[in-house]
């Protein structure tokens, strides 16, 4: 079970809110630029549209429609599906399940959404 504290809650709201702006403005969601010193991962290092839950950790980037959502553990161990599609429902709250693109991996999982839907459901 999920359970975000509030500076989680907070942080998130942040993110969406970063999210939402690029969107309406027509600009790509950007990773920053890789830091090798921050470690091996994308989007380890601080930036507008990542954030922790728990021991997870995720990142969105994006470009022209297509949302990208990567969840991972913040100590880099293998994270089942079940595990991060709770983030995800979390961070998507709003959005019907099926419009959400799953694509498995062992390390990280990784969700798919137009822009389009999330502006309609989660009420960007």
């Amino acid at each position: 079970m999920l359970e975000p504290s509030n500076e989680e809650v907070s942080r998130r709201a942040e993110v969406m809110a970063a999210i939402f702006e690029c969107i309406r403005a027509n600009r790509p969601v950007k990773l920053p630029p890789f830091d090798p010193a921050a470690g091996n991962q994308v989007g380890a290092e601080p930036n507008p549209f990542n954030g922790k839950v728990g021991d997870l950790a995720y990142q969105f980037e994006g470009e022209e429609d297509l949302l990208h959502l990567i969840i991972r553990r913040a100590d880099h161990q293998p994270l089942p599906p079940n595990e991060a599609r709770a983030v995800a429902a979390w961070l998507f709250s709003g959005v019907p399940p099926a419009l959400i693109w799953f694509k498995a991996g062992t390390i990280e999982q990784h969700f798919y959404l137009g822009h389009d839907d999330l502006l309609k459901y989660s009420g960007g």
